[in-house]
């Protein structure tokens, strides 16, 4: 049995549902939604990433003996609660973009329904998978942009908590890193691995060519070998006289990396070598990739930006009741007015307008009720951007696993090319296109 995630949630959610089973509105049928407010870091889009791991952790999200003895011990709720708790299943529904797609302010990425009870203890879980593998999905798309057609490697696992690194590695292949070097990722998720050798290989050796055979010896000519450990001219030259011309690559880890390349790629030509590789490293970021574009750069290994957003570590969500029943049945839209944080209430239907197939507009149709939502017939030079993720608590298996990633990746590689150009740009700015909203008809 898959360990419970039901404890991966913030007290007052189980306080409410505490004091809602008192007041009778517990079982009230609600809708709750997840968006981000803005694009944090003035960035022109953003990607959605983590919804395969959030449908598998529903799943999870059951109170087991563990779990109500420590509500019980510290008294968090009564019970009665606790009762209910024991039979807790999420039941509703829940439809939303897809992973891989981008969004833009306002998009409802997620849409929840159930009754209160059962969907407001889905908030904490739900913007923390999104609101990280979000923000590391939308860095790595900006570094995949700027690295165009060369490979990318995550390899940051060591700046981020252990269970975050595969997160990140998962949330940076969707959107066009082509391998990582954790092997966790690798077997859960079914992405390619990589990674050699360190400078602690080099350095346990008494000299850098008794490290390069040996490293040859064990991983065959193919290899790529470390050469900045002392001196980048020397490292080249031992290289390829141990390797020989047919040596795969090098790794430059230092230095002024655009300089250095140029400096390796003659150094490589004029030995012979004109078929090896130069993959940099070096704390690299979607401006230090752009800046290496025209530099004799095959790959490149990413670390710390990746895992860490490149500077904007949360994608900012935030998870909204917008429709609830009343005390007599009826559907009405409620939303917050708070000033800097008002939300939008009802239902929503979106959509991408599409203009000969680039992006024009985040098409928002809003319901006040619960009235049958648009559909894409109704909007013609438009793609529906939301689709069934669970059904009557049954999550859809299509989207989970090494397979819901696979898929993640190819439809975050199709949604891409209807950037407009200006959408591609690296530097802070408006978002790539406007949320425009519209009520239902």
């Amino acid at each position: 049995m898959a360990a419970s995630t039901a404890l991966l949630t913030d007290r007052y959610e189980l306080t409410m549902v505490d004091a809602a089973l008192r007041d009778g509105t517990a079982h009230r049928r609600c809708v709750f939604e997840l968006f981000g407010r803005r694009l944090p870091g003035a960035r022109r889009f953003g990607v959605v990433a983590g919804t395969g791991r959030l449908l598998s952790l529903i799943r999870d999200f059951r109170f087991g003996d563990e779990e109500l003895r420590f509500l019980r011990d510290e008294k968090v709720v009564d019970a009665s609660t606790l009762d209910f708790l024991e039979g807790y299943q999420f039941t509703g529904s829940v439809t939303g973009y897809r992973e891989g797609e981008l969004y833009f302010p306002g998009s409802p990425i997620l849409t929840i329904e159930g009754t209160f009870a059962e969907a407001v203890v889905l908030e904490t879980l739900a913007l923390s998978v999104l609101n990280h593998d979000s923000a590391i999905a939308t860095a790595a798309a900006r570094m995949s942009i700027a690295a165009g057609d060369r490979p990318l490697a995550e390899m940051g696992s060591r700046r981020a908590g252990e269970s975050s690194a595969v997160a990140a590695a998962r949330a940076a292949y969707i959107t066009g890193f082509s391998a990582t070097s954790n092997l966790e990722a690798g077997r859960r998720w079914g992405i390619p691995t990589m990674g050699t050798a360190a400078h602690a290989w080099t350095l346990l050796h008494d000299t850098e060519e008794d490290a390069f055979r040996a490293q040859i010896e064990a991983l065959g000519a193919g290899t790529t070998l470390l050469v900045d450990t002392y001196d980048i001219h020397q490292g080249v030259q031992t290289a390829i006289r141990v390797a020989g011309t047919g040596l795969g690559g090098v790794r430059i880890d230092s230095g002024d990396l655009p300089t250095v390349a140029a400096e390796v790629r003659a150094q490589l030509d004029e030995l012979g070598a004109t078929g090896t590789r130069i993959t940099v490293t070096s704390d690299l970021d979607e401006y230090a990739i752009a800046a290496l574009a025209a530099s004799p750069v095959d790959s490149y290994g990413v670390g710390t930006s990746v895992v860490t957003g490149s500077g904007t570590p949360t994608a900012g969500m935030v998870y909204k009741l917008v429709a609830r029943q009343d005390s007599d049945g009826g559907w009405v839209g409620v939303a917050k007015a708070s000033t800097d944080k008002a939300s939008k209430g009802g239902r929503k239907a979106a959509f991408r307008t599409l203009d000969a197939g680039t992006a024009t507009s985040e098409l928002i149709v809003v319901s006040d009720g619960f009235e049958a939502l648009d559909t894409a017939s109704a909007h013609p030079d438009s793609r529906a951007l939301q689709v069934q993720l669970v059904v009557d608590g049954e999550p859809d298996a299509a989207y989970e696993g090494p397979d819901g990633v696979e898929a993640a990746r190819a439809h975050h590689s199709r949604v891409r090319e209807e950037l407009p150009v200006r959408g591609l740009a690296l530097s802070r700015s408006d978002p790539a296109i406007p949320t425009v909203y519209a009520d239902a008809e």
